[in-house]
């Protein structure tokens, strides 16, 4: 896809919910290099859409009736691979972005980020470069790259608890005061993760949840 007006780039906004896409053009009227060129409030009207109205960038939430957006960036991607795309959510959340980013999108903002935080993805992204909101975690995202559920063994809801408060610094003792259950089973809850995990220490513990997506790792 190539600019039909070097000086413009043509916007297109895929939302469920309107004040999104007024509160964007709101924001960017006062930026005459950006023109918007339309709307959708479902996912399975943005294809046509953009065959019909060639947008330069296109933004896009997440979660859409009719098709997920996940679905829609992939469908973009396949026909318009210059095509750039932001996704605009309210997941605060690295494993999302990681889908997001491995789907085709070129950036990912959070909704409630500062005006600034959109502008900044727009220019990134116009230089060929992947943006991620500052409010999430770049180390945790990438270090969930290529990774898919099918490559993370099974945990155990007890044994996720003790993965994070491993790698949050907390001893055995001070575990089985935290859940309340005896040091024997923490040490056994231990074992076993060294186990599944194939891990040799605290910090393969720690590696293992960051490609899990949990929060709160390591400080």
């Amino acid at each position: 896809m190539t600019f039909t007006n070097q000086n413009i780039t043509k916007l297109f906004v895929v939302d469920d919910h309107s004040l999104i896409f007024d509160g964007l053009r709101g924001f960017l009227s006062s930026y005459p290099e950006y023109e918007f060129v339309g709307f959708v409030e479902n996912g399975l009207s943005v294809y046509d859409k953009c065959l019909k109205l060639k947008p330069d960038l296109v933004f896009i939430d997440l979660k859409l009736p009719g098709m997920s957006g996940l679905d829609v960036i992939r469908q973009l991607r396949q026909r318009w691979p210059k095509m750039m795309i932001i996704v605009l959510t309210a997941s605060v959340d690295e494993k999302s972005a990681r889908e997001a980013l491995d789907s085709g999108a070129n950036g990912y903002v959070i909704k409630n980020s500062p005006k600034n935080t959109l502008l900044a993805a727009i220019k990134c992204v116009a230089r060929g470069k992947i943006f991620l909101d500052p409010s999430l975690n770049a180390k945790q995202v990438e270090a969930l790259k290529d990774v898919s559920d099918g490559d993370i063994p099974l945990l155990t809801p007890r044994e996720k608890q003790v993965l994070k408060l491993i790698c949050e610094g907390l001893r055995n003792r001070d575990i089985a005061e935290k859940l309340v259950i005896s040091l024997k089973t923490v040490e056994t809850h231990r074992m076993n993760l060294m186990q599944k995990l194939d891990a040799h220490n605290v910090a393969n513990l720690i590696q293992w949840s960051q490609r899990m997506g949990m929060n709160s790792l390591s400080h």
